[in-house]
């Protein structure tokens, strides 16, 4: 046994001996068992780098950059339709409610008319596919991949619980900007007139869930020869 004391101090002390004394100054990187982050691939504010041959870490934006959520003049278009991105906005538009209440209907702001509407709705469906069908499945029932994976408390968006008269599309707009539950908030990943654009097309999917089968009974059944092998 006293061996083996014999053996751990002789280590210890080697140890201790390998190790710079504190305080100690060296051209050698120090010796870390647990690095903790401190090397990054990054550049700190008015930090050198010798990456750039003039130096400076500091660097102007690449040409072309554009601010996130600010466009020239305010404006792009999507979907045919004029898009308002500034965010930090009052109003039914960029909130969903009218004097402190949510309201239905669609904002006036967007100027949708009959020639623009199928567009925004368009816009609506391509917008849902991509950020919500993978929770609330392509038809709005809950039924997406996460929840196959055990993700709870999904909402079937389908339900009465969700319909017009008693989810107003302001709150629904309001949901999908700042989250609720599970879900985080979408106000930063979809721009303010996509937000609107789904709000109308998770309606359109709660009417078709309820037409009568002669009304969708084309659709229906080209839906269901696309889904054959």
């Amino acid at each position: 046994m006293k061996y083996f004391f014999l053996a751990y101090a002789i280590i210890a002390a080697l140890f201790i001996g390998l190790m710079p004394m504190r305080g100690g100054k060296s051209p050698d990187a120090p010796i870390r068992l647990f690095p903790d982050m401190d090397e990054q691939d990054k550049i700190k504010p008015q930090k050198p780098s010798e990456f750039f041959a003039d130096g400076q870490g500091a660097r102007q934006p690449v040409h072309g950059t554009q601010a996130l959520g600010l466009n020239p003049e305010g404006l792009k278009e999507i979907g045919g339709i004029p898009e308002q991105e500034f965010g930090g906005g009052t109003g039914h538009l960029a909130t969903g409610g009218i004097d402190d209440y949510f309201a239905n209907g669609m904002p006036e702001a967007l100027g949708l008319t009959t020639e623009n509407v199928g567009a925004f709705l368009k816009r609506g469906e391509e917008v849902f596919n991509v950020n919500c069908a993978i929770c609330h499945g392509k038809s709005g029932d809950g039924q997406g991949m996460t929840g196959h994976f055990g993700v709870p408390g999904i909402a079937n968006l389908t339900q009465d619980t969700y319909a017009q008269a008693t989810y107003p599309d302001g709150r629904l707009f309001y949901v999908i900007s700042e989250g609720k539950g599970n879900m985080g908030p979408y106000k930063h990943n979809i721009a303010l007139r996509d937000r609107w654009a789904v709000v109308a097309y998770i309606r359109a999917l709660q009417l078709a869930r309820k037409a009568p089968y002669d009304a969708v009974k084309d659709a229906f059944d080209k839906g269901i020869a696309a889904q054959a092998p």
